[in-house]
């Protein structure tokens, strides 16, 4: 794989609660010397990412339910359609983890399912925290993320008690077959992590060491 089909697989993420606008700013500069295929920026900074990299390419990123997962699905699709509005043309959701682990796999799909409609046909990646399942939750939330008409599964938020595995995303690819796309994310910092990830069946990374990766070093960041 190439070097520019390696970065239109990144999204170059940035979500600490303490980020500056210069570390914005820094971040979608970089995002256009490498054309990653999106920046993840936290819903407030998407109006001023959009003005940064408008015309250049590359997508603009949010996240939605972040990191918990536990707003309600009106919250979430209200935030949502804020979002695209203010010029998100990818959102990020956290499922409703609790109900998964209360075996209500309807109120799991009913809360994507919103966030898919008031997406209207924008990207929707669902997140589902593999760190906090079991192998059997994590096939549940994926065929819940499929029926609620998701276009991708993410595996984590990189806020949790762990991210990416290539085995986790080897479970999730088997289960949403070939069809819908699969994000790793939380602890991707080199270029052979993520070799490992696509050869599981990534088809997406999320990764705050995006630059770090595409020069082949590794990077300390945990996200």
């Amino acid at each position: 794989m190439t070097t520019p089909q390696l970065a239109k697989m990144i999204d170059h993420t940035l979500l600490r609660a303490d980020a500056t606008r210069n570390e914005l700013t820094k971040l979608t500069e970089e995002a256009k010397q490498y054309q990653f295929a999106s920046v993840c920026v936290n819903p407030g900074w998407v109006s001023y990412a959009a003005e940064q990299l408008q015309g250049t390419g590359v997508d603009i990123c949010t996240v939605i339910g972040f990191p918990l997962g536990a707003s309600t699905s009106e919250t979430k699709a209200f935030e949502t359609k804020d979002a695209i509005a203010k010029g998100a043309t990818e959102v990020d959701m956290v499922i409703n983890i609790s109900a998964l682990k209360d075996g209500k796999d309807d109120v799991v799909e009913q809360d994507i399912r919103a966030v898919v409609e008031a997406a209207a046909g924008t990207l929707v990646k669902v997140i589902i925290e593999t760190c906090l399942l079991t192998d059997d939750e994590k096939v549940r939330a994926c065929q819940a993320a499929v029926r609620g008409g998701a276009d991708f599964v993410k595996t984590s938020t990189g806020f949790s008690t762990g991210g990416a595995t290539p085995e986790d995303i080897a479970l999730m690819r088997r289960t949403v077959g070939p069809d819908v796309g699969v994000k790793a994310s939380g602890g991707v910092r080199s270029l052979e992590d993520m070799q490992k990830m696509i050869e599981a069946g990534a088809t997406r990374i999320g990764a705050s060491s995006g630059v770090k990766i595409m020069q082949g070093g590794q990077s300390t960041s945990s996200y």
